[in-house]
């Protein structure tokens, strides 16, 4: 390997850092910035907030939130593989069991953890 291939790799690399950068740094320098009391205040649904704004949720939603998402990213993974299922192969059917199985496991793990009761 030459050189000059890895020098196209390291022009990326820059690049890639100065892509995002540069929007950053020319709105903080052109950006009028006039800063006010009431733009300072904090903004919730245009309602002034009554009391402490930290309020404790309860693990459950989040619990729940994950759950949703494991399913969710399941139907997205397993929807082509339904699709296809007729062109699969026995390696690709035994590769989408395991990955039910192993929701499955997922599922009964949460269950067991209490992650589906609604309190």
């Amino acid at each position: 390997m030459e050189l000059n291939e890895w020098a196209f790799i390291g022009a990326f690399f820059m690049l890639s850092w100065i892509f995002p950068a540069a929007p950053v740094i020319i709105n903080k320098l052109i950006a009028p910035n006039r800063p006010t009391p009431i733009k300072r205040e904090t903004y919730e649904c245009g309602v002034e907030t009554v009391g402490d704004t930290w309020v404790q949720f309860k693990v459950q939603y989040y619990l729940l939130a994950l759950v949703f998402l494991v399913f969710d990213v399941e139907m997205v993974l397993l929807f082509p593989w339904a699709v296809a299922y007729n062109e699969l192969g026995m390696f690709a059917f035994l590769a989408g069991g395991v990955f039910i199985l192993l929701l499955l496991e997922g599922l009964v793990y949460a269950w067991r953890k209490g992650a589906l009761e609604w309190t």
